[in-house]
C-alpha cells in the first residue's frame, strides 16, 4: 500500500492485509466448497511474502507486514464500505471543530500479555512512533498533532527537544484528547491506520525484541516467525472486539512466486491465496469454480517517477509534458484486456474507486492512448535524455508480464526505448526506492489506508510525505494540500482534494495505470472467505473444516 497503509505499499499485482468489514468475495461454499463440521480451533494457511522490516506499528509500510499486523493489533476505529467510521477499541471519537478530538475507550480491553489497554497505551505509543530518534517510517502520520515538531524536528541532524507531543493529554484510563496544530476534517478516518495502534508497556523494555515478537491487542496473538519461511498467529481468546476469530489461527507461508503458491492451493497445501499470477488468470475460475474470487477494491497501480534520478535532472529538470507523453503512449485498454485477462480497469485519475471523493476522468486526456499526441508532448517537453527509460518492479509478484507490455507500448508508440528493471523480491524493490537507486520510474501500487481521497494525494505527493518515495516536491501543490486540510468540514476537504486531483496533470508525479481487482481463491478446506474494501482477506471470518 499507505495508505501514509505513510503507507501500505502493494507488493503484488494484488494487495493483502486484514480488513474489518466485508464488501463481497467468494461464496464460502457451493459445490466446490468445504463440507463437514467446522473446527473452531482449526488453523488455515495463506500465502505471504517476507515482511520488509520488523513488525512495528510505526514502520510497517507494505502489504506483507500489514497482513500480520492488522491481525495482531486493533485500532481505535475502522471503516465501513460507505466510508463511514466504525468504532473498534474506541467507544467514541468526537470533535466540534476538527482541531480538538476526544477519544473514549471501551473498558476491559487487554493486550495479549494480559495487561490493560488504556489511554496511556495510545499516547505513549504515538509519542514513541513520532520521535525522530526511533526512525519509524510512519512518523509523519503524527505530523498533524500539536508539538510534533518537538519530537520530530525538521532540521537535519536535530535532536528532539521533548519526548512528548503537546497535543496529547490523558484525562483518565479510558479518555484522552488530541489537539492538532490546525483543523483536519478527516483526522478521525486516519485513526484506522496501523500507526495509531496502542503498544503494551513491555514494548519499551526491548523494542528490538518486540519487533520480532509483537504483543498486540487484536484478534490474533503472535506465535512464531521463521524468517523467509512462515509466520504463525493464533486466536486471542481474550479479545473484546466485534471481529473475534472464527478459527484457531493463521499460518502465513512464504512463497517466492505467485505461481508456486497457486500450485500449492490446487494441491491442497495452501488454503487462501491473495493473488493469481498472470499465467493462471485465464484458467483459475475454471480450476476453482465457486472458490474463485473476482471483485473490485480501492487500490490503484501507477508508475511513479524517481525525480532524483539523473535522467530527469540532466541537463535540466524534466518537463511534465514528457511524463504526459509517456502516459499517453500506454495502451491501457489492450494491456488490461489481454495481458491481465480483464482483471483490471484502466485508470482515469489518481484516486482509487470506492473512496470518498473518487471522480471519473480526473486526468483528462493524459490516460488516453494517443501515440501522435504522445510523441508531440515528449518532443515539446524536451525529450527523454538518451531516449531510454527503465521501469523498476519486484519480480516475485506477477509484474514482469505487464511491465514488459507497458514498455513495448511506450516504445512502439513514442520511439522511447523502455526496459523493465526487475528486482528479485519486494524487499529489494523497496530498498532500492528508499536508497534512491531507481534509474527512472518504478511500479507503485497503493491501497487505501482510510477511505478519503486525501490518502491518495496528500500521503503520496506532499513534500516529505512518508509515501512520497520518488522525491516529488512542489510548493504550489503543497499550499493547495494545506488549504484542503484546513477547511471546516469533511465534505469541503473532499471537494478541495477533487480540484487538486484534476490539477495533477500539470505536475505528473506519477502515471496512473489501472484500478486493482482482487483475483484470488481458496481451498476446499475453508469457507467464509471474504475480502474487504482494501482487497484484503478478512482473516477472522474464515472457518476451517475438519
Amino acid at each position: 500500500m499507505r495508505g501514509a497503509k505513510s503507507a501500505k505499499w502493494v507488493a503484488g499485482a494484488i494487495v493483502v492485509a486484514l480488513a474489518a468489514t466485508a464488501c463481497g468475495g467468494g461464496s464460502g461454499g457451493g459445490k466446490d466448497g468445504a463440507s463437514g463440521k467446522v473446527d473452531p480451533n482449526g488453523i488455515f494457511s495463506m500465502d505471504l511474502g517476507e515482511p520488509e522490516k520488523p513488525l512495528y506499528t510505526g514502520d510497517t509500510m507494505e502489504s506483507n507486514g500489514s497482513a500480520v499486523m492488522k491481525g495482531l493489533y486493533s485500532t481505535l476505529v475502522s471503516y465501513k464500505a460507505d466510508g463511514s467510521l466504525e468504532m473498534m477499541n474506541a467507544e467514541s471519537v468526537t470533535t466540534t471543530d476538527s482541531k480538538t478530538w476526544t477519544v473514549k475507550l471501551k473498558p476491559g480491553w487487554t493486550f495479549h500479555d494480559g495487561t490493560p489497554v488504556t489511554s496511556k497505551s495510545y499516547v505513549d505509543a504515538w509519542n514513541w512512533n513520532a520521535n525522530i530518534s526511533n526512525a519509524m517510517g510512519l512518523s509523519g502520520w503524527f505530523g498533524d498533532i500539536k508539538g510534533f515538531d518537538k519530537v520530530h524536528p525538521e532540521a537535519e541532524g536535530a535532536k528532539p527537544s521533548s519526548d512528548k507531543m503537546d497535543g496529547l493529554k490523558i484525562v483518565d484510563d479510558t479518555t484522552f484528547t488530541i489537539e492538532l496544530s490546525k483543523p483536519v476534517p478527516y483526522f478521525g478516518h486516519k485513526l484506522a491506520y496501523i500507526a495509531f495502534a496502542p503498544l503494551a508497556a513491555s514494548f519499551y523494555k526491548d523494542p528490538k525484541a518486540a519487533g520480532q515478537a509483537p504483543v498486540g491487542n487484536g484478534p490474533y496473538k503472535f506465535k512464531s516467525w521463521d524468517h523467509k519461511k512462515q509466520i504463525e498467529v493464533t486466536r486471542f481468546d481474550g479479545y473484546k472486539g466485534p471481529n473475534k476469530a472464527k478459527n484457531g489461527g493463521v499460518l502465513f507461508k512464504n512463497y517466492t512466486t505467485v505461481e508456486a503458491a497457486y500450485e500449492d492451493l490446487k494441491s491442497g497445501n495452501l488454503d487462501v491465496i491473495r493473488q493469481i499470477g498472470p499465467k493462471d488468470l485465464p484458467v483459475y475460475r475454471d480450476d476453482l469454480g465457486d472458490r474463485a474470487v473476482d471483485q473490485s477494491y480501492s487500490a490503484i497501480q501507477t508508475i511513479a517517477v524517481a525525480f532524483y534520478a539523473d535522467i530527469w535532472n540532466k541537463p535540466k529538470k524534466v518537463d511534465p509534458r514528457v511524463i504526459q507523453g509517456l502516459s499517453m503512449g500506454i495502451d491501457r485498454a489492450t494491456i488490461t484486456k489481454t495481458v491481465l485477462n480483464g482483471t483490471r480497469e484502466p485508470a482515469t485519475g489518481w484516486v482509487a474507486k470506492g473512496v470518498l471523493g473518487y471522480q471519473e476522468n480526473a486526468a483528462g486526456d493524459v490516460t488516453k492512448f494517443d501515440p501522435a499526441k504522445a510523441k508531440k508532448l515528449i518532443k515539446e517537453g524536451g525529450g527523454v535524455p538518451g531516449g531510454k527509460i527503465w521501469i523498476q518492479y519486484n519480480a516475485d509478484s506477477g509484474h514482469k508480464e505487464w511491465v514488459e507490455a507497458v514498455c513495448n507500448s511506450i516504445q512502439q508508440s513514442t520511439g522511447v526505448q523502455c526496459v523493465g528493471d526487475g528486482k528479485p523480491d519486494f524487499q529489494a524493490d523497496l530498498t532500492a526506492r528508499k536508497n534512491k537507486q531507481v534509474k527512472a520510474l518504478y511500479r507503485s501500487g497503493w491501497v487505501l489506508d482510510y477511505p478519503v481521497n486525501a490518502n491518495f494525494i496528500s500521503d503520496l505527493f506532499r513534500t516529505g510525505a512518508d509515501g512520497n518515495q520518488g522525491g516529488f516536491s512542489n510548493k504550489e501543490l503543497d499550499a493547495k494540500i494545506a488549504a484542503a486540510d484546513s477547511v471546516k468540514t469533511l465534505d469541503e476537504s473532499v471537494k478541495a482534494y477533487q480540484a487538486i486531483e484534476k490539477d495533477l496533470i500539470n505536475y505528473m508525479p506519477s502515471i496512473p495505470l489501472w484500478y486493482y481487482k482482487t483475483n484470488a481463491g481458496y481451498s476446499e478446506k475453508v469457507t467464509g472467505v471474504k475480502f474487504g474494501q482494501d482487497g484484503d482477506p478478512i482473516l477472522y471470518g474464515v472457518e476451517v473444516h475438519k
